[in-house]
């Protein structure tokens, strides 16, 4: 997909820059990213991806934007109190980079329409903010074979991963689902909700730009991806670590059994 010459200059550090080039910014511009959620970790993974110039992106969020949402939601602004976020988002969007296309889906994702939504894209950020959600996307995306990001932030620490589970990995056996990670969801009351634990605000910026980079690398194709590991981040001490996971032959996704 040609690039323009305003795009070109736009663009130019991503050109210049040695694993990305001109194929790689082609690649950014043909991609169709589907984020779910435009709050604290769907703000900065929309504002880098248009920032780098994606095709295409689809916004997943039926609320409303709230005075409690602007410490963490930097897409959104004061003037954008009570407006729904979607609009606000693309808004937003326009004004960065108005070669990105902007699909709006004024809707919450769930098992019955998750597979119709994410078929349209060709990968997929999930930065929700409950297990139900996140079950319902990472379904969705094994069975549509759409690669997915997919992260999530508590009061000082956060996880991220990618997962590819329609393919196969090196050693021969199918590569992890999210219900090889999490079988099964906390129980109900275990997990506050950000409005009862409180979140710090730079770890969703800072945790959404992660998510944003590793949809450029699968997208571009540098680089070691997060397939089959889990990388933590506790800010309390400034420490990242990176833990393995494997697959699960019980899971009910791709494994010897398939029951879903």
């Amino acid at each position: 997909m040609a690039l323009s010459s305003e795009e070109i200059e736009r663009y130019a550090r991503h050109i210049v820059l040695m694993g990305v080039g001109g194929p790689g910014q082609q690649r950014l511009k043909a991609a169709r990213v589907l984020v779910i959620g435009a709050g604290g970790l769907g703000s900065p993974v929309l504002q880098y991806l248009a920032a780098a110039g994606i095709g295409r992106l689809g916004i997943v969020d039926d609320d409303e934007v709230s005075l409690s949402n602007l410490q963490r939601q930097v897409l959104h602004g004061t003037d954008d109190l009570g407006r729904l976020k979607v609009d606000s988002a693309a808004e937003a969007i326009a004004r960065l980079n108005p070669h990105v296309e902007v699909t709006k889906h004024l809707l919450r994702l769930d098992a019955d329409n998750a597979r119709e939504l994410v078929r349209d894209y060709d990968l997929v950020a999930d930065g929700s903010d409950n297990f139900e959600t996140r079950y319902a996307v990472s379904d969705a995306c094994f069975h549509e074979r759409k690669p997915l990001v997919t992260a999530a932030v508590g009061t000082f620490d956060a996880s991220l991963t990618t997962l590819r589970p329609f393919e196969v990995a090196t050693s021969g056996t199918p590569n992890p689902t999210y219900r090889c990670l999490f079988p099964e969801p906390p129980p109900a009351g275990l997990v506050p909700a950000c409005a009862e634990a409180g979140v710090l605000g730079a770890l969703t910026g800072m945790v959404g730009a992660m998510m944003a980079l590793e949809i450029i690398r699968e997208i571009v194709g540098f680089g070691e991806g997060l397939v089959g590991r889990l990388l933590l981040m506790d800010t309390r001490a400034m420490r990242f670590e990176t833990v393995r996971y494997g697959w699960d032959p019980e899971n009910p996704l791709n494994g010897n059994v398939n029951s879903m």
